[in-house]
């Protein structure tokens, strides 16, 4: 970690100045709104660091503490009862149980019984009849709200809640989401973007119903996203954006095609967003937020099992003298079988099965962030110690960033690991090593035990 001297934000009150170039210019311009929040952003975390760099090894432990039994404290109130602000959520119920209920399966707390049979009785009424999961009890089904009920059931991961999801029904849904060019709709006329891609096809890869309709041509979509910068955006000619990546790269390794990206340079772009606060910008040049801990963090932690593609990429340009998004890559056909893919071995040849072969890869390499500095960022900076996490300094805290500053967290302090879920040295964990989280898988994010349970569950079934 570089020392607080590294920062220099402006001592002034007065918005600074970008020195002249010209001194025949009379004026000088000033700095945009954005660069001004950057560097207020940057002064408030340099204090912080400030502080932590004039303390005791002893003292420092202790600051970089995770206050575990406040946090369960408040997301465990906010799975009972919510407050009167929270009614703006209303169509994201069940994004509200997946971020609470995944983020204290993270902290490894037990669920009460009770409490988990309601959850399980809510989501069966916001179960459309016609397949999908509404945002409510009567709403209309969509791929958001999907994803955040499967994960929340599989976050359970009891008989109960894993076989209350009527998967024919759903089936049914995704298909009906599915559109001519290949990519998916949120919902019936909705839009069409890579964020659906990767909610039908996780949702169909978690529950082994994955096959060759669901995927056909959302790696050509997805393929037409990725932006010149590297990463991947929303829909074709948009701007790179962290979740979007996520999203993007996520389903091309669902779908066996993550070898069609350009994947040096996504890599590259997604490296490059980790900033002098030691978290993660979602876009060139925007501020640092908490969720893109996991987001871009966690892109970085699949990539890590992705360089023997990336190497063989990076060859055969040099070669070709090609970019790696070249033809080579671009032209190949989806391998469904997984036959001529050289990074995957079936032995069912099941699509649903690549999620599970994956995990169970060796990483490749060492973390491809700094990993520590990131943890320093989340601990010290999104960390409110009353409970739950926030955006930045300055911001309130709430269930969302909760949710994707521990899953980031978490993907931070397993980096070290060659294995997935393998115990990490207590030099990969900052502070005392009581602040290790449950590993996460990284293409669906819900606890690694709890997939490996509904693995088997929708294995059988």
């Amino acid at each position: 970690m570089e020392s607080s001297s590294s920062f220099s934000p402006s001592s002034s009150s007065s918005p600074p100045l970008i020195p002249n170039p010209n001194p025949n210019l009379d004026q000088q311009p000033r700095l945009t709104i954005t660069q001004l929040e950057q560097l207020k952003v940057e002064q408030k975390v340099a204090e912080i660091y400030r502080l932590l760099n004039g303390v005791s090894a002893h003292a420092r432990s202790l600051m970089s503490e995770l206050w575990r039994d406040k946090h369960v404290e408040f997301l465990t109130r906010g799975l009972k009862q919510l407050g009167p602000s929270y009614h703006v959520l209303d169509a994201n119920r069940p994004w509200l149980c997946y971020w609470i209920l995944h983020s204290i399966a993270l902290l490894g707390e037990p669920l009460d019984t009770e409490l988990e049979n309601d959850v399980v009785d809510f989501l069966s009424h916001c179960e459309d009849e016609d397949g999908g999961y509404g945002g409510g009890p009567g709403q209309l089904p969509h791929l958001a709200t999907t994803y955040a009920a499967v994960n929340t059931l599989v976050t359970l991961g009891s008989e109960n809640a894993l076989s209350s999801i009527n998967r024919d029904n759903l089936y049914k849904f995704l298909l009906r989401m599915k559109d001519s060019s290949g990519a998916f709709r949120m919902h019936d006329a909705g839009e069409i973007d890579v964020r659906a891609c990767y909610t039908a096809i996780s949702v169909a890869s978690i529950l082994n119903i994955l096959d060759y309709e669901l995927v056909k041509d959302v790696g050509n979509y997805i393929l037409r996203c990725q932006t010149y910068e590297g990463g991947i955006a929303g829909e074709p000619g948009s701007e790179a954006h962290g979740g979007y990546t996520f999203c993007g790269l996520a389903t091309m390794i669902l779908i066996n095609e993550a070898d069609r990206l350009d994947l040096s340079s996504l890599l590259d772009w997604v490296a490059f967003r980790q900033g002098i606060e030691c978290g993660f910008q979602g876009r060139t040049n925007k501020l640092v937020d908490g969720c893109y801990s996991f987001w871009q963090g966690g892109v970085l932690a699949l990539m890590q099992r992705l360089l023997p593609i990336v190497d063989k990429q990076l060859t055969s340009s040099s070669v070709s003298g090609e970019s790696s998004l070249g033809s080579t890559c671009n032209s190949k056909s989806s391998d469904l079988s997984g036959q001529g893919s050289e990074w995957y071995i079936f032995e069912t040849g099941k699509l649903s099965d690549v999620g599970f072969s994956f995990i169970k890869r060796h990483a490749e390499s060492p973390p491809l962030f700094h990993t520590i500095a990131l943890q320093q960022y989340i601990l010290l900076c999104s960390q409110v110690l009353e409970g739950g996490f926030k955006d930045k300094p300055g911001k309130y805290r709430d269930f969302y960033h909760s949710c994707y500053c521990l899953s980031g967290l978490s993907v931070s302090q397993y980096s070290w690991s060659k294995d997935a879920g393998a115990s990490p040295l207590p030099t990969a964990v900052l502070g005392p090593y009581s602040n290790l989280l449950e590993p996460v898988h990284p293409l669906y994010n819900v606890v690694l035990d709890k997939y490996y349970i509904s693995h088997e569950f929708f294995s059988r079934s």
